[in-house]
């Protein structure tokens, strides 16, 4: 493995919705707010997050980025930083969370970006994610994972991955 990523944890659907309640729970309590910035996993963040009642009151929208053009044109990444970082970057997804939070004027962002199957490159394996959460207050945390499994597993582990660093910033 590659020293410029980690070993994802792996989770299931189920394991994904379980930490998406307790993240509508915990930021309900907590009053605050959410929105995404998503290219890989297609809107599964968002999609896991409203499937919990009361999502609306944390919740409040995404972006599915699937493209350079809407993480430019929505998202406010630099061309730039997509053609010297590469979209599954930690630069990348930075800046994706950052237009994330400003578009939506949230607590909390989360962003990812992704390649979700293999590519036949050892420096850019399918299941390779860059995941970040910023918050309002300006704290972040960003990092390249790999997380083994097919398409849709990896996924599920890059979304679960993203409710549980949500839970470890707010409950700590």
């Amino acid at each position: 493995m590659s020293d410029l990523y980690k070993s994802g944890a792996s989770f299931t659907p189920v394991e994904a919705s379980k930490l998406a309640q307790r993240v509508i729970s915990k930021c309900t309590e907590l009053g605050l707010t959410i929105a995404t910035a998503e290219s890989t996993t297609g809107g599964l963040v968002g999609h896991l997050l409203v499937s919990v009642p009361g999502a609306s009151k944390v919740f409040i929208g995404g972006i599915t980025a699937y493209h350079g053009r809407p993480k430019i044109n929505l998202l406010n990444v630099d061309r730039e930083t997509l053609i010297d970082s590469g979209s599954v970057s930690h630069e990348a997804a930075i800046k994706m969370a950052e237009g994330s939070l400003s578009q939506f004027d949230v607590d909390i962002s989360l962003s990812e970006s992704g390649i979700a199957s293999t590519t036949g490159n050892p420096d850019r394996p399918g299941g390779l994610y860059a995941l970040s959460l910023i918050k309002k207050s300006g704290t972040a945390k960003s990092e390249l994972l790999l997380f083994s499994g097919n398409r849709t597993e990896t996924m599920y582990s890059a979304s679960a991955t993203l409710f549980q660093w949500i839970l470890e910033n707010i409950e700590a």
